[in-house]
């Protein structure tokens, strides 16, 4: 009988709650993909650009004398190259870096040199994912992630996580901004993956539903053990 009125009882609180609200104020749905400065939607996405402590490898065609394997970006920005000497590579993407390595190669040394540049391993742009994930963090970003990919960099959500109320924090110029995503729906393909840039924070929310169960589950069997004779 106590057994049953105390799980009557967390049932019914289980009842007046949903899942938590981490900012009812914050966009959600299709309003979401528009709200963050960078756009996160489905299309393009701007390069990844080189940080500080970076490791690039440039290979230069047919050169091999020339070409670099796992080049550090030095803290102020620079890498040192046979030829060119010094050159600024933190804020430039692959692309950009090669191009301007071609340039100063085909001033004096080389005609048409074809250059190619890789970020062999990044370590100045990260992501922070917490709340209700297995392993809450900071994960380094390497290339274009999305909000799927982050999650899973944190071994994915725990087991009272609120699906529908996972926020993507993003700081740009000093201002923060956020918005809500479903990742139920983005795993049924029902919504797009948004992208996540450097910097990011995304927080998983708790489900107070999900929570509640879970400690009816834990409890329960330690109320046997309080059961009457005769029950």
């Amino acid at each position: 009988m106590l057994r049953g009125m105390f799980v009557v009882g967390l049932a019914a609180t289980l009842c007046g709650c949903g899942s938590s609200q981490l900012s009812s104020s914050l966009p959600r749905g299709a309003a979401a993909y528009q709200s963050l400065p960078a756009s996160i939607d489905a299309g393009p996405q701007r390069d990844y650009r080189i940080g500080a402590l970076d490791a690039i490898d440039v290979t230069v065609f047919q050169e091999p004398d020339l070409s670099t394997k796992a080049t550090v970006v030095d803290a102020s920005g620079k890498i040192t190259l046979p030829l060119i000497g010094s050159i600024t590579a933190a804020g430039k993407t692959a692309s950009e870096l090669s191009a301007e390595i071609s340039d100063r190669l085909g001033e004096s040394y080389l005609q048409h040199p074809q250059v190619s540049v890789v970020v062999s391993a990044s370590v100045s742009q990260k992501v922070t994912v917490e709340g209700e994930v297995t392993e809450p963090g900071i994960y380094d970003v390497n290339g274009q992630t999305t909000l799927l990919q982050a999650l899973a960099m944190a071994k994915g959500e725990s087991k009272v996580a609120a699906l529908n109320q996972v926020v993507v924090f993003r700081t740009i110029d000093g201002k923060r901004f956020g918005a809500v995503f479903d990742v139920a729906s983005i795993r049924k393909g029902l919504a797009e993956d948004p992208q996540i840039r450097a910097n990011d924070v995304v927080v998983v929310g708790l489900s107070h539903a999900k929570s509640i169960w879970r400690e009816i589950l834990t409890t329960a069997p330690l109320l046997n053990v309080f059961r009457p004779l005769g029950y």
